[in-house]
């Protein structure tokens, strides 16, 4: 689904950033042009816009995933969402474990609030993900496992498994886990013990080897 524009969407002045393939509108383009608007079009994985954390998706996908990437991205701009994709942006072969790392990274930094992450199996990115500090990476692979990762486990990374759901299946777990919230009350105290071993993992190193 190619994102359309029409007159709504163009501003008083200055320039109009939109994704590659995007349609105008002919009375968009109009008035863009009395306006004295520059339509720019942007570069692949570019946000349309600068957003909060709280607003924003890191999204990145190996080989195996990313047919199923480029069919969900449309999904984060009808729930108003920006997204930071980190590739892969064709399908040449990629190691899971550097997208996944850069997913990570964006979530335990804070950039983004949360990922989603697309392999094969979904099995690798998720072992990756959890590595990184404050991140909560869950595979799920139907709207139950979905709903239960976010209501229980306040999970900030999604991962999936590009050659073990359809289309059809992935949507319906991304949909349902982007929009069920945090259920909080007794699951927050085992989220908190979860984010202690997580802090005091940083500290921790294995114990000497006796032979």
């Amino acid at each position: 689904m190619k994102p359309v524009f029409t007159e709504r969407d163009i501003p008083q002045g200055g320039e109009l950033r939109v994704p590659p393939g995007s349609i105008l509108t002919p009375s968009a383009r109009d008035l863009a042009r009395d306006r004295g608007v520059t339509i720019v079009e942007m570069k692949k994985g570019e946000s349309l816009a600068p957003a909060s954390p709280a607003e924003t998706v890191a999204i990145g996908s190996d080989h195996g995933g990313f047919e199923m990437k480029q069919k969900l991205l449309p999904m984060f701009q009808e729930l108003g969402l920006a997204i930071l994709d980190v590739g892969v942006h064709d399908g040449k072969p990629a190691d899971y474990p550097d997208i996944a790392r850069q997913v990570a990274e964006l979530v335990s930094s804070g950039t983004t609030a949360r990922g989603v992450i697309i392999d094969g199996a979904g099995i690798g990115s998720a072992m990756v993900a959890n590595k990184f500090p404050q991140v909560r990476a869950a595979l799920c692979y139907d709207r139950a496992t979905a709903r239960n990762s976010r209501e229980h486990n306040d999970a900030n990374v999604l991962t999936l498994g590009g050659r073990l759901l359809s289309i059809t299946q992935a949507e319906e777990v991304l949909r349902t886990w982007l929009s069920t919230p945090f259920g909080g009350g007794r699951h927050a105290a085992r989220v908190e013990k979860i984010k202690e071993i997580d802090k005091a993992n940083l500290k921790w190193t294995p114990p000497n080897k006796t032979r």
